[in-house]
C-alpha cells in the first residue's frame, strides 16, 4: 500500500495508491497570512556569544520549549554531543516538520533550523531560544517554503 500522510497530523491518511475508493476529505495545512499562501515559515537562526552551548541536557530542553511554544507536536528528538567541551548536534522531528541545532560553543554561536507548518508560528520559539542561550546578538532570515500563487 502506498499512503501518503500529510504534516501536521501524525497517522492521519491522505489516500492510497491501492484503496481504489476515494480518498478521505484532505485538509489544508498551508498557510494564509497578508495575502500570500505558503506551506509554512523555515527561520535560519544564527546566534552569537550565546552559552551553555555545550551542555546537551540544556539544548535538548531549551529547544523542546522553543518547539512546543510554535504550537508544534514533537514526535522525536536526538541530540548528540561531541565531546568535552564540544558542541551539540541535534534534531527534533515534528508532526509540523523539524527543529535543528549545531552549536560551537568554543565560539559562542549556534545555527538552527525552524521550519513549521499550519498553525504553528516559527516567530514563538524566539523567547525560548533568547532566554535559554543568552544570545548577544541574533541573526535571523525568513523562507517562506511552499510560496504559491493559487488562491
Amino acid at each position: 500500500m502506498n499512503a501518503l500522510i500529510r504534516p501536521g497530523t501524525p497517522g492521519t491518511l491522505m489516500g492510497t495508491a491501492a484503496s481504489g475508493g476515494a480518498a478521505p476529505e484532505a485538509k489544508d495545512y498551508f498557510v494564509a497570512r497578508d495575502g500570500v499562501r505558503y506551506a509554512g515559515s523555515h527561520l535560519i537562526i544564527d546566534l552569537w556569544d550565546a552559552h551553555r552551548l555545550g551542555d546537551l541536557e540544556h539544548v535538548d530542553r531549551v529547544l523542546r520549549q522553543a518547539a512546543l511554544d510554535t504550537g508544534a507536536t514533537i514526535l522525536h528528538g536526538h541530540f548528540h554531543h561531541f565531546g568535552e567541551g564540544c558542541g551539540v548536534s541535534g534534531v527534533l522531528v515534528l508532526a509540523e516538520s523539524h527543529v535543528s541545532i549545531h552549536t560551537w560553543p568554543e565560539r559562542g554561536y549556534a545555527a538552527l533550523d525552524i521550519f513549521v507548518c499550519g498553525g504553528c508560528d516559527a516567530f514563538r520559539a524566539l523567547p525560548a531560544l533568547k532566554a535559554g542561550f543568552s544570545p548577544g546578538r541574533v541573526q535571523l532570515a525568513e523562507h517562506k517554503r511552499g510560496l504559491t500563487d493559487e488562491p
